[in-house]
C-alpha cells in the first residue's frame, strides 16, 4: 500500500537515474504528481511525460536525461512565508540558485523562484537539483 505517492516517485526517479536508466514507469498517477513533474520537465531535470490511462490508476512514462544529482519530498510540509525562502533553500539546496523547491500555494504549484516573483508563500513538497 502506498501512502505517499510523490515520494514514491521521486525516489524512483532518482533511483533510475543513477542506475543509468532512460527511462522510468511511474504508478498510480495523480494530479498532482503529474504538476510536479510538469516542473521538473519544464526546469529541464526530466525528458518527456506521458500519461497512460490504463483504467487502474494510470501510470507516468518519463524519460531521464542524466541530469539530476539528488530529489526527493520534504516531509513534514512546512509552510513558508514569502520572507523565509533564503532560509529554506539553504536547508535543502547545496547552493544558492541551484536547484528547485517545488511548492503548492494557493495560486497553484510552483517551484520558489516563480512564488518568489509573485511574492507568495506556501507549503513545501519537493526539491531538486
Amino acid at each position: 500500500m502506498q501512502t505517499d505517492i510523490i515520494n514514491d516517485a521521486l525516489i524512483k526517479i532518482f533511483t533510475a537515474e543513477k542506475a543509468g536508466r532512460y527511462n522510468v514507469t511511474i504508478k498510480p498517477a495523480s494530479k498532482l504528481l503529474g504538476k510536479v513533474l510538469d516542473i521538473m520537465q519544464s526546469s529541464g531535470y526530466i525528458g518527456e511525460v506521458e500519461r497512460v490511462q490504463n483504467g487502474r490508476g494510470d501510470l507516468f512514462q518519463i524519460q531521464l536525461r542524466g541530469a539530476i544529482n539528488r530529489c526527493g519530498v520534504i516531509k513534514p510540509r512546512f509552510s513558508i512565508r514569502r520572507t523565509e525562502f533564503d532560509k529554506w533553500e539553504a536547508r535543502y539546496l547545496p547552493a544558492q540558485d541551484f536547484g528547485l523547491l517545488i511548492m503548492t500555494t494557493n495560486q497553484g504549484v510552483m517551484h520558489h523562484y516563480d512564488a518568489k516573483s509573485a511574492k507568495i508563500g506556501g507549503k513545501l513538497l519537493a526539491f531538486v537539483y
